[in-house]
């Protein structure tokens, strides 16, 4: 079996707020390995978010390590993980985080002007990661002219467009209708199972968590959940369940 794709251990982040501390994060430990899909689930001011941000190299820990792939990357300088985000990590956000007077595929094509890729060789990945979200048709539409989950499939695009390794999901159907939201699980999966991305969603959906391998829970900072799901939902396939009984299996 490979190594882990990320690996914590002991990770505590936090956080001064003038004569106050707040500990974020509480000693995690744990191991993604090459093409998990799983879901992190907690209620708000659980740590979840301050989780993803170390995992995304967005923060640092404050003590204990991360590693991924096999680099030690917990206390490197802004510069280094900024190299190192660029390369490993695609982002996906519940706001879609898109430029709104530049056309879908300039969107895309954003991460490659910061790595210093020629024009040419930008605007043909930026154009195949479009066709492969399903908007080849739909390149040169600025957002205000695309739907809500074309939005996202754009920003899912951008991800893809370095080739990262892992792709990290912050609520990425919060702001969809069911639908859609539906859609854009889909294409994580598909993205999962047919190139072995490795795939984490931050939700607070039972629904959502649901269409993963595994869910780790997370609660005042800790791992309080770390489980294997016995059988994901495959997104377009399954009637939505009653959230209660969605909580009963999660």
């Amino acid at each position: 079996m490979a190594g882990p794709v990320i690996r914590l251990e002991n990770v505590a982040r936090l956080y001064r707020l003038g004569d106050e501390e707040v500990q974020a994060l509480r000693g995690v430990s744990l191991s993604f390995y090459p093409g998990d899909m799983l879901s992190v689930m907690g209620p708000s001011g659980s740590g979840k978010s301050t989780l993803m941000n170390i995992l995304g190299c967005l923060d640092r820990p404050t003590s204990g390590s991360y590693w991924l792939d096999g680099e030690e990357v917990g206390q490197l300088k802004d510069s280094r993980l900024a190299a190192i985000r660029n390369r490993k990590i695609g982002f996906v956000f519940q706001t879609f985080n898109l430029l709104a007077r530049t056309t879908a595929l300039a969107n895309c094509e954003l991460p490659l002007i910061y790595s210093g890729m020629g024009q040419r060789e930008r605007r043909e990945r930026a154009t195949a990661a479009l066709a492969q979200v399903g908007l080849g048709e739909r390149m040169h539409h600025r957002p205000n002219e695309l739907s809500g989950g074309q939005q996202q499939r754009v920003a899912i695009a951008r991800a893809l467009i370095n080739r990262p390794a892992i792709i990290l999901a912050d609520e990425p159907t919060g702001n969809l209708d069911s639908k859609s939201g539906v859609e854009i699980l889909r294409l994580l999966q598909q993205l999962n199972q047919q190139q072995g991305i490795t795939v984490l969603i931050v939700t607070h959906d039972p629904f959502v968590a649901r269409h993963t391998q595994r869910i780790v829970r997370v609660h005042d900072g800790q791992v309080v959940g770390d489980d294997a799901v016995a059988q994901p939902l495959v997104a377009g396939e399954a009637v939505r369940p009653s959230d209660a009984a969605l909580a009963a299996t999660v």
